[in-house]
């Protein structure tokens, strides 16, 4: 699939984040590049000068179009709405689109900063935290996440398939990475069977399954 689009994509296999952006891409059926930033090699390249040049936070994603460089997974996924507004992310509904965008800034926001390599890098190696306490750190904050967007998916109008109704938006975008996340971590999800269900529905779709983490070509085996 070539970048008809112009649209460039700094990602890494299994950043969570960049896994947001690649999903509304396919969602939205734009083609784009993918140029890889491997976050544990040599130290992590997104620390080293040519891509802190092009994103200062030394994070993943970075978008780049028309010339322009685009940073943080929300930000980018409301351009990308903006730029392409076929296939839309989010309801026409004003309440709606605020409720879509309340459960993915839930995962970006509230779970996932407390949970991201940084993080885990921290509690290891400046306060030596060991290995099994980090993964209960990771378990409780993506569990106490996970069971506010339960209730708030349990108090949705009407039944929904997806986060936000009948197809798949902005908020599955988000919460499908932070499961994936989960399940690496051994995060006991039984007490979320809507969680589940809508993660099991999305893994099915054809956006999805081009995005997921092991489908790309910088993805290491095992």
């Amino acid at each position: 699939m070539s970048p008809e689009q112009g649209l460039v994509l700094y990602d890494y296999w299994r950043s969570s984040a960049a896994y947001r952006v690649r999903i509304a891409l396919h969602l939205k059926g734009l083609a784009f590049e993918q140029r890889p930033v491997h976050l544990v090699r040599d130290g992590g390249e997104q620390h080293q000068p040519g891509y802190r040049r092009l994103n200062p936070q030394g994070l993943v994603p970075a978008l780049v179009h028309e010339d322009r460089v685009l940073t943080q997974s929300m930000a980018i996924c409301e351009y990308l709405e903006e730029a392409f507004p076929h296939a839309p992310l989010l309801p026409d509904d004003r309440h709606l689109r605020a409720r879509a965008r309340a459960m993915a800034l839930a995962v970006a926001c509230d779970i996932h900063p407390l949970n991201n390599l940084r993080v885990q890098r921290y509690l290891k190696q400046e306060l030596g935290v060991g290995k099994d306490a980090v993964r209960d750190w990771m378990n409780h904050w993506m569990c106490e996440g996970f069971s506010a967007l339960e209730e708030i998916l349990a108090m949705a109008p009407g039944d929904l398939i997806y986060c936000q109704g009948g197809e798949p938006g902005l908020a599955d975008c988000f919460l499908v990475p932070q499961v994936y996340n989960a399940e690496r971590f051994g995060c006991d999800l039984s007490p979320f069977p809507r969680i589940r269900s809508i993660t099991a529905l999305c893994r099915e779709h054809a956006a999805f399954v081009a995005a997921a983490p092991e489908r790309q070509a910088d993805a290491v085996p095992g």
